[in-house]
């Protein structure tokens, strides 16, 4: 199974992480954010919990620490964590390393990191957070996977699933949802959808 798979929902609680490792998605960024870093381990070990003996890989947003002392296998970064973070002990740990960037300087930055996957984001724009960043646009995508080559590319910000077949031929190797499944009137369904089309898309 590729890592990331080319549908890579990102939530923010150990109840999605069950929702969606029971829809059999293979992989699942957990974001929860200003948590202590006893509430951190907390969530991490919980939602470790939930995918273990399943095909499903968990990705702990930020709190690195958490993830290295819980076991966790897959880790993601955003610019400012990826600052305080100690990578030697993170590579120890033998975790994988996924990086975010929303320009040339943070992804010259995350190179030197040598990343598993690059997140190149907001691509349209999103309520999600507030973002100090333009959003980049589809055919920023097809740029930065010729600049990283073979290095997985997951494109994030603002992107539904109607968008999907454009950006996948844009160059992403994978698509990182939020708000199209955790807003949702109807989530299973939603995710169910991505399923089929990254199954195409793979």
């Amino acid at each position: 199974m590729p890592y990331p798979d080319p549908f890579y929902p990102v939530v923010d609680s150990v109840a999605w992480v069950e929702r969606l490792t029971k829809l059999g998605v293979g992989t699942i960024q957990l974001r929860a954010k200003d948590l202590n870093d006893a509430e951190a381990l907390q969530i991490v070990t919980d939602a470790l919990a939930v995918t273990k003996g399943t095909p499903t890989k968990l990705v702990v947003n930020d709190y690195w620490r958490a993830a290295i002392v819980a076991g966790a296998e897959h880790l993601h970064l955003g610019q400012e964590d990826l600052e305080g973070a100690d990578l030697a002990e993170i590579r120890n740990a033998r975790l994988t390393l996924g990086i975010s960037t929303h320009d040339d300087e943070e992804l010259a930055t995350a190179l030197k990191a040598e990343p598993d996957y690059i997140a190149l984001g907001p691509i349209f724009p999103t309520t999600l957070k507030s973002m100090r960043f333009a959003p980049q646009g589809i055919p920023k995508i097809t740029e930065w996977k010729k600049r990283i080559g073979d290095i997985p590319l997951v494109a994030i910000g603002g992107i539904k699933f109607e968008q999907a077949a454009e950006i996948f031929a844009a160059g992403a190797d994978s698509i990182a949802v939020v708000s199209d499944i955790t807003q949702n009137a109807d989530p299973d369904a939603r995710v169910r959808q991505w399923l089929g089309a990254s199954a195409k898309a793979a």
